[in-house]
């Protein structure tokens, strides 16, 4: 049966128009209000002043110094993430007893909301009645997010890497699913080890999943909010006020939308670039596989 070109664009008119709706109305206006000095609180209103909120950016030390700490706490935990992930996912791969039963719980708090994340995190966290505080302050730590910074950026990391590293050992699963038998077999026949087998096969053929993955994992990470807002709100100080929180905050405290917007479309452009990069490479390694 041939499907007319006419019943092709009805199927499809209705998600273009909430992609349209969604996506490309608000860019175009956040650009348009980019080039304006546009406050709420400002009885002068919309002034154009071109690109000075673009060549603001570049000496504005407050968003430099959070798009330092969100570009580190992507890396710290894209470099914990992702290892771990692969060497979990790898021990998956065998039977042991209790298998099915760990899978389901490792992957509960995928089911669970980024808001609902932090605030139980906050619980957990709390000096009067968390647990972690309890049990840290057993062994001689003094335990509050509140006040140290270094214990604030150090619980972030480890709570994002809590919630999505099953996210990442499940995408490695199904990458390990999919891999060839033959090389394996081979491999048995010339007595490679197993570290040989995963250094020399595993990984060479896993390279487009884990770049994959990677790509997935940075772009989620360097917009994290939910989370990291209700657990510590960018604090204490500045010492978890990532980009995305100070954009947020930007908004919240002056009103300024002219030069939030000129943030935002700084760090859509960042984005794009770093999709492009990891794209570059994922590329690359599928046609080297």
């Amino acid at each position: 049966m041939r499907v007319k070109k006419t019943q092709v664009w009805g199927l499809i008119s209705p998600t273009l128009i909430l992609m349209i709706l969604i996506g490309v109305i608000p860019v175009i206006y956040v650009i348009y209000l980019s080039v304006f000095k546009y406050s709420v609180f400002s009885k002068t209103g919309m002034v154009y002043v071109g690109f000075d909120n673009f060549r603001k950016l570049v000496f504005d030390a407050s968003f430099l110094k959070s798009l330092s700490l969100g570009l580190t706490f992507v890396a710290i935990c894209c470099l914990v993430e992702i290892p771990l992930g692969l060497l979990i996912a790898n021990v998956l791969t065998y039977e042991f007893k209790g298998k099915g039963v760990f899978r389901t719980i490792m992957a509960l708090p995928l089911a669970m909301a980024p808001v609902s994340i932090g605030s139980m995190w906050v619980l957990l966290t709390n000096p009067d009645v968390g647990p972690l505080p309890y049990f840290l302050g057993k062994i001689g730590v003094d335990y509050n997010i509140g006040v140290n910074a270094t214990q604030a950026f150090a619980t972030t990391v480890f709570m994002d890497v809590w919630h999505w590293t099953p996210f990442v050992i499940l995408t490695f699963m199904a990458g390990l699913a999919s891999l060839p038998k033959d090389p394996y077999e081979a491999s048995l026949v010339d007595g490679a080890n197993r570290w040989q087998t995963f250094r020399y096969i595993t990984l060479p053929l896993l390279r487009p999943v884990i770049l994959t993955t990677l790509f997935i994992r940075i772009m989620d990470t360097f917009r994290v909010f939910d989370e990291v807002w209700m657990l510590t709100s960018g604090g204490p100080g500045t010492a978890t006020r990532f980009v995305s929180i100070h954009l947020v905050r930007e908004v919240l405290r002056s009103m300024n939308y002219g030069y939030s917007s000129a943030m935002s479309l700084f760090l859509l452009y960042l984005t794009i670039v770093i999709c492009w990069l990891l794209l570059t490479f994922i590329s690359i390694s599928q046609e080297e596989v």
